[in-house]
């Protein structure tokens, strides 16, 4: 495995692959890996010729008062795990790399990031959308995978794929869980051993609800509604947000005529979950 940390070696190498005809997949990652990376990584070995992971942790998408500084980083660890996927390119460059001075350039998507973490986290999406869009101006990946626990974010980033043309595929990649059924996230490190426990019940009133539409339940107030006591009932988990939206648009629905969106951001303690499962009758 090569690691590079400039943007000029990351092209040139690029270059050459190209120009050797293999096909490019890109996993952008903030580090702090776990399986649901090295899913993503594994699933884009079986598509492409060659495999590239950014470990970048992006400020761009953090908000005042979020958890930028004490976000999990340990680049020798995540090197580690990457090689042993067999990951042939590790981008992950410094911050004035990505941002040099006087930076004041931005991608926006405007509709999608107007709900769920784009309402609750302001200017949250609109950092994703560009350090993507700069990834994938780098790199010139033929397909970059992402995960369905950041189900608004790939929605996101496949609108900006087809408004702005690029020339790629995105790869959706299932929720990977704990054994438990909590989805895996840098951010688990956080939890305390009751909050860990608490967190359960985010996976648990996804299946409830997903469960109740099968059994015929299409009403979402009262899904939503259902959803919010099973949580509210955790003394530890204080909800951000449960919502139930179309898709692909995320948009308000009243009742499940087509596949929908079941998302919810929840807190336990300082820290934010998120999950999310698709709703089919």
């Amino acid at each position: 495995m090569k690691t590079i940390k400039t943007i000029a070696e990351a092209k040139k190498f690029l270059k050459q692959a190209r120009l050797q005809g293999l096909t490019i997949g890109l996993v952008p990652t903030m580090g702090y890996l776990h399986e649901g990376h090295l899913t993503l990584m594994r699933e884009c070995k079986k598509k492409c010729d060659l495999t590239v992971v950014s470990i970048f942790v992006n400020p761009l998408q953090f908000g005042p008062k979020e958890d930028f500084s004490g976000y999990p980083r340990d680049l020798g660890r995540d090197s580690s795990l990457a090689e042993g996927v067999g990951v042939d390119l590790l981008f992950c460059p410094e911050p004035q790399e990505v941002y040099p001075a006087n930076y004041s350039t931005y991608v926006d998507v405007e509709g999608l990031t107007g709900v769920l973490c784009g309402k609750s986290r302001p200017g949250h999406f609109r950092g994703v959308t560009t350090v993507v869009n700069k990834l994938f101006n780098i790199v010139r990946p033929d397909y970059a995978f992402f995960g369905q626990k950041d189900a608004q974010q790939v929605l996101v980033i496949k609108k900006m794929v087809r408004d702005l043309l690029m020339d790629l595929e995105i790869i959706t990649v299932p929720i990977v869980r704990e054994s438990d059924g909590l989805a895996l996230s840098s951010r688990n490190v956080y939890l305390s051993r009751e909050e860990r426990r608490a967190a359960l019940v985010l996976s648990l009133s996804l299946i409830m609800a997903r469960d109740a539409v099968k059994s015929g339940e299409n009403n979402v107030a009262l899904l939503k509604d259902r959803v919010r006591q099973m949580i509210s009932a955790e003394p530890l988990a204080r909800i951000d947000y449960v919502e139930i939206l179309s898709l692909p648009d995320l948009a308000e629905i009243n009742s499940l005529e087509a596949p929908a969106l079941l998302a919810l951001a929840v807190f336990f303690g300082k820290t934010r979950l998120i999950d999310n499962v698709v709703l089919e009758s």
